[in-house]
């Protein structure tokens, strides 16, 4: 948790608040002033007269969204006022664009007077892209957004209201599954009336729970036919014919149970009066209606969510509004319908069935995370809700015909992705290519839980066969225990079992016994997985192999130097990291074999990176790294690698290549052009060969855990075949990398 005096210090320490404006575009030189404002700003000004949607186009109005307020029901805080408010809505605005790369403004209205927010807000209209309603009180919010979406042309939204529906929406389809309900046959008990209350109700018919089905209450009990006390014409919509009073009357044989109300209203006594197989979502904050402890301490056969981060199933609004309105904003809609709801709670609900990837499963605790009772709503911080959710939403946009703009979905998940960072794109067009000509790829650990989870994600891009080494039946059991189906796609091979194995230990025999191998010796040699997954790729039973999860990096590569061998043109192997920056990319070499390289090695090396990089459809711009800058220090090391730049110049004279130099150097334009103009490189340096090992293995490591870049690799150079070896401890996200790259590597090879 945190003290007061944390959250005061986050708020002012430093600039105050949470949020600050950023320019997109340069402004430093006379020119860039001009194009900024007047007069260049004229030319998309009359474009935009001419053709109201050019502001998509020339402005940000299709990334921007108004977060709206009054401050009449703020979180648990009740009515402080807009200003007292503002906190949140700055809070709001971080969410937006924390998780879905999406700009606002918060616009805090001094009035109670739901008219004149209705006024201020149309009146924003021509600014953005679309209106987040938040923290205003019911009913007011009802007639508020019920105006607003009637007579504005944008998208509006309510999130108290339909946030907490959509997100627990998905946690009650997955939940029923689970317990094995019909939601067209379960009873409800709604306790909560207001904003959240009435859209969830909504939403949950829409979903296919039946109205009658449904017993509502408030602070006052059941709401029922004849009421007077406490209703709206919003309450009366789902006021029952029942004898039903309390909400201990209402919860007795219900099958689930939602609230959004407040903490400590339901008993131990009232959750064991539930139906068998009972469901609850006790979503009060910051104490739920019943305490988890409470309610599984009674019931061992429920399903169990809140609001908190701290117990299992958290309902958490950040899944839902950052995701709804980027799908939204993306095709241009006029509206957020009711079909692009049930499209984000469905999105949700099938993403919470996927593997989940080891970077979220690190985010909350290193604790395993897969779909069951403890786990029927994704996680916040996973990342691929931007592409389930957003999809989805453009998706049914478009089809119920409230999309200006149209989308090829597929290609809209990789926009996705992309936002995500520079990493997912670059790997996006790795895993196409493989995509297009998939490869049997063998794995040398096949019985590991991260080979077979990267295996299953392998399996559902098509982008490789992989060929899992291991016990078939240790596999399969903890394929099962996993709950995965990645053995459909993938084959299974035991070395000794497999009809090739002695041929395997012959070749090997041949190939080594001038180097002092006895058959006896090759037979066990070759029953090692590692020899064995490396004779595959040399009979050419595997196309490629990735291997050493679990080994010392040279124990996986010594076997495939000795079986799959150099290419003819190489006298040594040496390793590769593709370095993925926000906007750039890099590629850093040797990194993982050659301790200290001579000349001809590093000329050998930056060749072989150079050609390597080429091929993945980048033009390299070599630089030779030193602690010398062209000669200015006179050294060993240094003129090792002049006399490398002079060989490759020789070798390969059309390449962009120079050094020795300083790694700022080569990183800095300013520096090339200002005190080095007679420089081959006129431009940054995208491929970096450092003089030894110790600099490249620091370098990538630093810039991998400190410097913001995603490491992929290491790749593997100068094998006859796709050798990769992965370094001990990757994860499932590295393994399916370096796996795309193999099936590349293979497809060129």
């Amino acid at each position: 948790m945190y003290t007061k005096e944390e959250a005061l210090d986050y708020h002012s320490v430093g600039r105050p608040g949470k949020l600050e404006v950023i320019a997109t575009k340069p402004c430093i030189t006379q020119k860039d002033l001009s194009l900024a404002y007047t007069p260049g700003v004229a030319e998309p000004c009359l474009e935009i007269k001419e053709n109201p949607e050019d502001a998509y186009l020339y402005t940000q109005r299709g990334n921007l969204v108004a977060v709206v307020s009054n401050g009449t029901a703020v979180l648990g805080l009740g009515n402080i006022g807009p200003l007292a408010g503002k906190p949140v809505m700055e809070g709001k605005g971080v969410l937006f664009k924390r998780f879905a790369d999406i700009d606002v403004f918060d616009i805090e209205v001094d009035t109670e007077d739901p008219d004149e927010v209705i006024k201020v807000t149309k009146l924003l209209e021509p600014t953005f892209g679309g209106i987040n309603l938040e923290d205003i009180k019911a009913p007011e919010c009802f007639y508020i957004e019920e105006t607003l979406k009637k007579e504005m042309n944008i998208p509006v939204f309510h999130d108290d209201q339909h946030g907490t529906a959509i997100i627990s929406g998905a946690g009650l389809l997955n939940a029923l599954e689970l317990q094995n309900k019909d939601i067209d046959k379960v009873r409800v008990v709604l306790n909560g009336a207001g904003a959240s209350g009435i859209a969830i109700a909504n939403f949950y018919v829409n979903l296919g729970i039946k109205k009658e089905n449904i017993i509502m209450c408030d602070s006052k009990g059941v709401i029922y036919k004849g009421r007077e006390v406490g209703m709206n014409p919003y309450k009366e919509v789902y006021a029952q014919d029942t004898n039903m009073r309390t909400l201990a009357d209402a919860i007795k044989g219900a099958d689930v149970f939602m609230g959004v109300s407040k903490g400590n209203v339901v008993s131990k006594e009232m959750v064991a009066s539930m139906n068998e197989r009972p469901i609850i979502f006790a979503m009060a904050n910051p104490y739920p209606e019943i305490a988890y402890e409470d309610a599984v301490s009674v019931r061992d056969d429920l399903i169990m969510g809140t609001g908190r981060s701290d117990y299992p199933n958290q309902v958490n609004n950040v899944l839902g509004f950052p995701f709804i309105f980027r799908g939204a904003l993306d095709v241009r809609s006029t509206v957020i319908n009711e079909e692009m709801k049930v499209a984000a709670s469905h999105a949700l609900a099938d993403l919470a069935k996927q593997d989940v990837p080891d970077s979220v499963i690190k985010a909350y605790g290193n604790k395993p995370i897969r779909f069951g009772p403890d786990y029927v709503i994704p996680k916040p911080f996973d990342p691929r809700v931007l592409i389930w959710e957003a999809s989805a939403v453009a998706k049914a946009a478009m089809e119920t015909g409230m999309a200006k703009k149209k989308l090829d979905i597929e290609e809209y998940r990789h926009q996705l992705e992309a936002r995500l960072g520079k990493s997912r794109e670059v790997m996006r067009m790795f895993i196409e290519k493989a995509k297009a000509e998939p490869k049997r790829i063998v794995f040398t650990e096949g019985n590991e839980e991260k080979i077979l989870r990267a295996a299953q994600a392998i399996c559902d891009e098509g982008m490789a066969k992989p060929i899992l080494l291991g016990f078939k039946e240790e596999i399969e059991q903890k394929v099962e225990e996993l709950g995965l189906n990645c053995l459909a796609g993938s084959e299974v091979i035991e070395p000794e079992k497999y009809p090739k194995f002695e041929e395997y230990v012959e070749e090997f025999f041949n190939m080594r016994q001038r180097k002092g191998v006895t058959r006896v010796e090759a037979r066990e040699m070759m029953k090692s997985r590692t020899f064995f997954g490396s004779m595959m790729v040399h009979k050419g039973d595997a196309d490629g192999l990735v291997g050493g999860l679990t080994r010392h990096y040279p124990e996986t590569i010594r076997p495939a130097l000795e079986i799959v061998k150099l290419k003819p043109e190489f006298t040594k192997v040496c390793g590769l990291y593709m370095m993925i920056f926000k906007d750039d990319v890099m590629f850093f070499a040797d990194t993982t074999v050659n301790i200290d390289p001579t000349a001809e090695d590093l000329a050998e090396i930056a060749i072989n990176t150079a050609e390597t990089v080429r091929r993945y459809g980048i033009e390299p711009k070599v630089a030779m790294l030193s602690f010398s800058n062209f000669g200015s220090t006179r050294h060993s090391s240094a003129d090792k690698v002049r006399r490398a730049v002079e060989i490759v110049k020789e070798k390969k004279p059309d390449l962009v290549i120079d050094g020795e130099m300083q790694a700022n150097t080569a990183v800095s334009p300013e520096i090339l052009t200002s005190t080095y103009p007679f420089s081959k490189l006129k431009e940054k340096a995208n491929v970096l060969i450092f003089p030894d090992l110790n600099s490249g293995n620091i370098a990538y490591k630093l810039m991998d855990n400190l410097g913001g870049a995603t490491a992929v690799g290491p790749i593997l150079m100068g094998m006859n075949k796709s050798v990769h070896v992965l370094q001990r401890g990757d994860s499932v996200d590295k393994i399916v990398n370096l796996t795309s790259i193999s099936v590349v590597d293979a497809q060129e090879l």
